[in-house]
């Protein structure tokens, strides 16, 4: 900072000039010290510059709280379906002024081009995104994905100004074995931070992973588990997203000497769910409704997260910190009145005053690449009398194990919806490969049709759910059609459909028209007879092989407890 803008803050935080803005009549959220005070608040330059009686244009704020912005630690914005231009239009009024990003979806399809994408498309909006480098290109070797990202390619990162550490090491027992290129990857950060990301991790194995230099971890899903790892010194992420959500079961472990190494993050937040709960405030209210005092989960949405990624601009409402600020009307719904962004009144009775300043940067070119797929490669003849079956888990990432009696019709593996097995595939996209990964699925409930969805975490490549092949065939196709997307078929008819044309992830579109997309893409597979909340959500991760037990890659059905590729028939 120059000296002459230093003074100049200096001369306001003394009062010898006056504040651009004094907001007067609030209760104001201390999260230092846990206590709520009856201040004003002056603020100069972007920042605040002090705490009490100011001169300068008064604003004010009686029967209001004053909190300070709230911070995602972890979030893939690509999951979002929207540009971080337009998310953040949508975040900003829900009271989120930074997120911590993890790239690792685009960076699957695109490398270094993602990467160049989105910290370009980050530059000038209302809220401040921040990267950690994705350490999982591909997240494993028992997949395709559309590039490979090695230490060296992502060392050139290491010093922008927006790049903050290394993101979630999904490779846990790559790392705990010691594999030298995650290792590698490690050193470009020997200070950190570096996110975790070990489910079901215990014992040897996860005082491993700590000494590594592992910080943290969001795939809890038990207060043994969460204790386990708070008594290591890992950070807990406590996550509720559109699909894992854990904040019930987890917040016991958020006790009064844990709090300050907890954190709320939402991980994945889908555009309906984006629209119709929040964000960060819908894990204030849901924290708050299960017994967390309204401070204590406001300092797991600032504060740590700020200290944890060494935000030290940001945090709190002290002197010295970015004029990032809120104004809630109570403190059990967190409705937001008005949001101010570096000082300026950005969202005012809850709506955004102007849009953001500079224009989207240009999308890289991209196509779907899938060669010679037919109907064959979805009926392969049976290879046994019994078969490993993917278990869906309501509202987890984590599936069952099932081995179940072969469906088979004419000699080859079939459908079986009346007993809700329903064939799976994952078709590579990236390079042409032809690769097409086949398995059963249980607990789709969809009597007929199919689904198909270019995200497909974390190589996204196309993943396709059906009851009839000649309808999944006709969903992939159509995906390639839309250069990316997602899809509800039946009948050979697309019933309703989302195209995603960045990177087969994402939408240019604002998020109103994403989430009805959304909900239409929904409401016809509940027309259809389908069973769960959310099905595409549910679907993208079951490509995913770094979360137990049984996922589907274009390579095969993988065994995540043995970490390898497993015949699809025979016992488990």
């Amino acid at each position: 900072m120059r000296m002459e803008r230093l003074q100049q803050r200096l001369r306001a935080a003394r009062g010898e000039v006056p504040s651009d803005l004094v907001l007067t009549g609030a209760r104001v959220a201390n999260v230092y010290t846990g206590e709520w005070l009856d201040t004003e608040v002056a603020l100069f330059d972007g920042i605040i510059v002090g705490l009490g009686d100011y001169p300068g244009p008064r604003l004010p704020l009686p029967g209001r709280y004053l909190l300070p912005g709230l911070i995602d630690g972890h979030l893939h914005l690509e999951s979002s379906m929207l540009t971080p231009r337009e998310l953040a239009r949508a975040l900003l009024p829900l009271g989120t002024t930074t997120v911590v990003a993890d790239p690792h979806e685009i960076a699957n399809v695109w490398g270094t081009a993602g990467l160049d994408y989105l910290l370009s498309a980050a530059e000038g909006l209302p809220v401040d995104f921040f990267f950690m480098l994705p350490s999982c290109v591909p997240a494993t070797s028992l997949e395709t994905s559309g590039a490979i990202l090695s230490a060296e390619a992502l060392r050139p990162y290491r010093d922008h100004p927006r790049v903050l550490g290394l993101a979630e090491v999904m490779n846990f027992p790559g790392l705990v074995a010691g594999d030298p290129d995650l290792l590698a990857k490690l050193a470009l950060f020997p200070q950190g931070p570096l996110d975790g990301h070990a489910p079901l991790l215990s014992g040897r194995a996860l005082n491993a992973y700590r000494l590594a230099g592992i910080g943290s971890d969001h795939e809890c899903t038990t207060v043994s588990e969460a204790q386990e790892k708070l008594r290591l010194g890992f950070s807990l992420m406590v996550r509720e997203g559109s699909l894992a959500k854990n904040l019930a079961d987890l917040l016991p472990a958020v006790t009064p000497a844990s709090l300050r190494r907890a954190m709320l993050v939402t991980d994945d937040s889908h555009p309906e769910d984006l629209a119709r709960s929040g964000h960060l405030n819908h894990l204030l209210r849901e924290a708050v409704s299960l017994g967390l005092s309204p401070l204590a989960a406001l300092t797991m949405a600032t504060l740590n997260p700020a200290e944890y990624f060494r935000l030290r601009d940001r945090g709190a409402v002290a002197p010295g910190l970015a004029a990032d600020l809120l104004v809630v009307e109570d403190l059990t719904e967190f409705r937001l009145d008005k949001v101010f962004k570096n000082g300026r009144l950005r969202v005012d009775q809850g709506r955004l005053l102007s849009e953001p300043e500079t224009s989207p940067p240009p999308v890289p070119a991209s196509a779907l690449h899938v060669q010679g797929l037919d109907l064959e490669a979805f009926s392969p003849p049976a290879g046994g009398d019994v078969v490993k079956v993917i278990g869906l888990i309501p509202g987890q990432l984590l599936t069952d194990k099932r081995l179940l009696p072969t469906p088979v019709r004419e000699g080859r593996l079939a459908a079986d919806p009346g007993r809700d097995l329903l064939k799976l595939a994952v078709v590579e996209r990236h390079h042409g490969t032809g690769h097409v990964g086949l398995g059963l699925v249980q607990g789709f409930g969809l009597p007929r049709g199919a689904l198909a969805s270019s995200v497909a975490h974390d190589s996204h490549n196309i993943v396709v759910v059906g009851a009839d092949e000649a309808d999944m065939l006709q969903a992939v196709r159509h995906l390639v059609d839309l250069g990316g997307g997602m899809a509800v078929v039946a009948g050979g008819q697309v019933l309703a459909d989302l195209a995603l044309p960045i990177a087969g992830l994402m939408s240019p579109l604002p998020l109103d028209q994403v989430a009805a997309a959304y909900s239409r893409l929904k409401a016809a597979y509940h027309e259809l007879g389908g069973s769960l909340p959310d099905p595409f959500m549910a679907l993208s991760f079951l490509a995913l092989p770094v979360i137990p037990a049984l996922k589907l890659t274009d390579l095969g059905l993988v065994d995540v407890d043995r970490f390898q590729v497993v015949p699809l028939w025979g016992e488990i």
